[in-house]
């Protein structure tokens, strides 16, 4: 899908590394915040990025340079780092480097997200994040999302991690 000048398309195997690297940028800000946990969180992000299936791993390419990517995990795929598996579609990492922020890449991310989701016939689309990401969670919420506590979980004894959703009949 184009939408001004911005390619949101599946990445392609050579762009691994490219993620990675733009993924790490994005989430790198949340190291003084999380501070001892950083490491442990960090590692996560890795792993997830070196197992993407059964995830689809969508990417915003502007020009040829990767500007933004996303995981969309299927409903009952596993979900690395947890011991849990998805309840319907998720979202993870959503990712756009300092650089590159607020020309609506996440936007657009998150948009082909509900497209897809949707075209598996899911009835609501989930993610999760932390009050330390509050950007993102202005934007979940102004794309419909709402709070859902019954999908939290505590990673660590001093972390909330927060569940949202997306009923799918809602316009997105």
């Amino acid at each position: 899908m184009m939408t001004d000048g911005l390619d949101i398309r599946d990445a392609r195997a050579a762009e691994g590394e490219a993620i990675r690297a733009l993924t790490l940028a994005a989430y790198e800000q949340y190291a003084a915040v999380l501070g001892a946990l950083w490491p442990l969180y960090r590692a996560n992000i890795v792993d997830a990025l070196s197992r993407v299936p059964p995830a689809e791993q969508i990417v915003a390419d502007r020009g040829g340079v990767l500007v933004g990517s996303v995981l969309l995990y299927p409903a009952g795929a596993p979900m690395p780092g947890t011991d849990r598996r998805t309840s319907g579609p998720e979202v993870r990492l959503l990712a756009v480097p300092p650089t590159a922020r607020g020309q609506g890449i996440a936007e657009a991310l998150m948009r082909e997200c509900v497209r897809r989701a949707r075209g598996t016939g899911a009835t609501a689309l989930l993610l999760h994040t932390t009050d330390m990401m509050r950007t993102a969670m202005r934007l979940y919420e102004r794309l419909r999302f709402t709070r859902d506590p019954a999908l939290d979980f505590r990673p660590a004894p001093a972390v909330l991690v927060k569940g949202f959703r997306l009923e799918l009949g809602v316009a997105a």
